[in-house]
């Protein structure tokens, strides 16, 4: 896994933060807004530096429920056994501090006490490829040495069609799997409606896709050898919530070991394009994503 690292810079008012980066801009209540285009990301930066919307014009991608851990997309660290549930909050719900650092918007949050890690997020827009690109970085101040893997979660509505270049995949985490369909040498998933949690784990190639409602989104990530992600964890990890409500389209990095002091950054690019096709699986449709993560 690729690492670097982030310098820690001293939080800024609103009104810098907006005069010091023109692609970042900021709004009330302590969010931001990245551009690329007509695309338009919208960040919380007290509330868990949580993406609450991703929009190419006014279309939006995520799910906005009005429950917690129903809406928006957030970032975890891997394995979930060592947390289990609920999410750590200073990852998932806690303020994190806002600056600049060059073109970015750059969160950093608070320390968890209880397992010593802080992550910090820092979001840029990358015009020349049509992309809001997220570099999340895990920091270990525990004192002791840790593993520990990257985790992004995006929720979307219970509608459309997730795929990505798979040849199987796994029920994860007890629960139920999902029907996924194997064409045009893709893994397909058509959204459909269960009374129950349902999960799988699959080994991808480094890219996911999400298609509804005229949109395409799509995610480009890190891809993973089966033995680099964290125990009983998976590259591409699809879990769909009971009913008709939301569906979390996840994706992990490599298991790292951290010496104290450490950190480990990890980078997710987005895109959302136009899609004219129906929300079904398709040659056209997986040309379209293939075309977009070349």
């Amino acid at each position: 896994m690729k690492r670097f690292l982030l310098p820690l810079v001293a939080a800024l008012t609103l009104g810098s933060v907006a005069a010091s980066a023109q692609a970042v801009q900021a709004l009330e209540d302590s969010k931001y807004s990245i551009a690329v285009g007509d695309v338009t990301l919208t960040v919380d930066a007290a509330h868990g530096g949580k993406v609450l919307s991703y929009k190419l014009g006014d279309k939006e991608v995520l799910n906005q429920g009005r429950f917690p851990n129903s809406f928006g997309s957030t970032f975890w660290t891997s394995p979930q056994r060592e947390w289990n549930w609920p999410p750590v909050a200073e990852y998932d719900t806690k303020a994190f501090e806002a600056a600049v650092e060059g073109d970015a918007l750059v969160l950093t949050g608070q320390k968890s006490e209880r397992f010593g890690y802080r992550i910090r997020k820092a979001f840029a827009a990358d015009p020349a490829d049509g992309a809001v690109v997220i570099t999340y970085t895990i920091v270990n101040e525990s004192g002791e040495t840790r593993q520990v893997a990257p985790w992004e979660i995006s929720r979307v509505p219970n509608g459309g069609v997730l795929f990505f270049d798979a040849t199987s995949v796994e029920p994860a985490n007890n629960m139920a799997g999902l029907p996924f369909e194997y064409k045009f040498g893709a893994a397909w998933y058509v959204m459909d409606e269960a009374r129950e949690n349902r999960k799988v784990n699959a080994d991808g190639k480094g890219w996911l896709a999400f298609s509804a409602n005229g949109i395409l989104f799509v995610k480009k990530f890190q891809d993973l050898k089966p033995e680099e992600p964290a125990p009983a964890e998976a590259e591409i990890q699809v879990y769909a919530n009971p009913g008709k409500t939301f569906v979390e389209i996840e994706e992990q990095g490599a298991y790292t070991t951290l010496q104290p002091g450490g950190e480990v950054s990890w980078t997710v690019r987005w895109y959302l394009a136009p899609q004219t096709g129906a929300d079904e699986p398709s040659e056209a449709l997986l040309q379209q994503a293939l075309a977009i993560v070349k």
